[in-house]
């Protein structure tokens, strides 16, 4: 990195002009969240034609859904090189490309094999999303305001599960799977282009020395020029640290922590059993007593629904109620709820034919979904993009989201085993328990990090504060 400046010049800009840049960045990054939750919601859809036309095994269904997650993992790791490296705008604009090929892959397989390697590059390209659209985000937010711009990211995700669902169902009536997994790819040509007018990050800037491009887009954010320099002048501090990345990670114990914490995060999230309802909704709605395709589509639809409507709420919630008390809530919600659905399970497979039965566990899927939209959804990649220091943040969030793509491989790839071994009641008890572990080890380690900038939490840390400290 180049000597860091003392002078650059700043630009005041009129209080329309930063909306509407503001507000184009926030909608065209959170774009990514779509194509995360286009792929997220497909493959539910599109796996029960899959299987009777190829007629897989519970094992094959399950290396068909996890292979994206496992090319995920992979693209995790890909872009925290990428993005360090060219920079996040030109990094979603990978990410976009590799959507489009692995779609039109999906849709022209001739044969399981083919279907899986084409996943996986869909996994490369959400892995690298995933990693990219947060951190950006969180590196364009105001501090009172970036935890609703995260969770806008986390809310384009259920729209591009809810869009997937309902494309699904059109098609279902068909068992046309190969139209399911092609369409999908129309919004990644549009957020190329849209991509293209994104600015860069004014961090990532800094970090390479680039300090007057970093003012101007920091002008283009604000009305007061005051933050701005202030802004830019607390960057200019947090890049003092000499070492980045891996050497940080390995030199500096705080930095450890971080990643630690960040870790955690995301496994909690996965193994809430959330992603097992979106990957095998109509699975789960079968075995609740909803036998015809008719039932378990529309049910699926209206899974989707409601995780949109939960996460739009949240969006509005979350920079007020806070993170920590919306991850406790979840996952409370998320215990009680997985474990009523378990009792539903053992009175259906205790020969219960009351007909109450497959709505009272529709009714606790959908608590569950609440619980999830509110809480873990967007909190987890919030708090992820806010506790990385800026000179490991790309390391750091790039352990983070691969671990979560490595827990939802875990869980897609053990669900069917799981029915088949321990049977519905003990699995989804299984997941209740964790929920309830997950409650304790927030109060435990998660800070509270809401109205507090970027900076302050990097200090905070540094200095050694207990990690559930470090957001005071």
């Amino acid at each position: 990195m180049g000597t860091i400046k003392s002078e650059v010049a700043f630009q005041t800009t009129s209080a329309s002009r930063v909306k509407f840049v503001r507000i184009f960045v926030f909608v065209v990054a959170g774009m990514a969240g779509l194509l995360f939750g286009l792929d997220q919601g497909v493959i539910s859809g599109a796996l029960p034609f899959i299987a009777k036309e190829w007629e897989l095994t519970s094992r094959l269904q399950e290396w068909v859904v996890s292979s994206m997650m496992v090319g995920a993992a992979i693209g995790a790791i890909i872009a925290s090189r990428l993005s360090s490296g060219i920079g996040r705008k030109k990094s979603l604009m990978i990410g976009a490309a590799l959507f489009i090929v692995g779609c039109i892959g999906s849709g022209m397989a001739t044969s399981v094999e083919m279907l899986i390697g084409a996943r996986l590059i869909l996994g490369l390209s959400v892995g690298i999303a995933s990693y990219t659209a947060p951190l950006y985000l969180a590196e364009m937010s105001d501090k009172d305001a970036r935890g609703s711009i995260i969770s806008g990211y986390q809310l384009m995700v259920t729209v591009g599960i809810l869009v997937a669902f309902l494309s699904d169902t059109y098609f279902s009536y068909t068992g046309d799977w190969r139209a399911m997994l092609m369409v999908i790819a129309i919004p990644a040509v549009a957020l190329i282009l849209c991509v293209l007018a994104l600015p860069e990050s004014p961090r990532w800037l800094a970090s390479k020395g680039r300090f007057q491009e970093s003012a101007n887009v920091l002008s283009s954010m604000h009305t007061n020029v005051e933050i701005a320099k202030t802004e830019l002048h607390d960057i200019k501090e947090n890049l003092k640290v000499k070492q980045a990345g891996w050497e940080l990670f390995k030199a500096n114990k705080n930095v450890r922590r971080a990643v630690f914490l960040g870790v955690l995060l995301q496994f909690m999230q996965q193994l809430t059993g959330f992603n097992i309802i979106m990957y095998y909704s109509p699975k789960i709605l079968s075995i609740a007593g909803f036998s015809s395709t008719e039932e378990q589509m529309i049910g699926t639809v209206v899974n989707g629904l409601v995780f949109v409507l939960a996460t739009f709420i949240a969006v509005g919630t979350v920079d007020k109620s806070g993170r920590k008390p919306a991850l406790s809530r979840c996952f409370a919600i998320m215990a009680v709820s997985l474990f009523v659905l378990g009792l539903c399970f053992f009175g259906l497979e205790s020969g219960n034919t009351s007909t109450w039965i497959p709505y009272l566990s529709a009714g606790m899927v959908i608590l569950a979904i609440i619980g999830f939209g509110f809480g873990a959804g967007p909190v987890v990649w919030i708090l992820c993009s806010e506790i990385q220091p800026l000179k490991s943040r790309d390391f750091g969030i790039a352990c983070s989201t691969m671990t979560n793509w490595l827990s939802c491989t875990l869980i897609g790839a053990t669900f069917l085993t799981l029915l088949d071994t321990l049977g519905s009641t003990m699995t989804f008890w299984l997941y209740a328990a964790l929920n309830a572990l997950f409650v304790y080890l927030t109060m435990r380690y998660v800070p509270e990090t809401k109205g507090v900038t970027l900076e302050k939490i990097e200090q905070n840390l540094m200095e050694g504060k207990k990690l559930k400290d470090i957001g005071c």
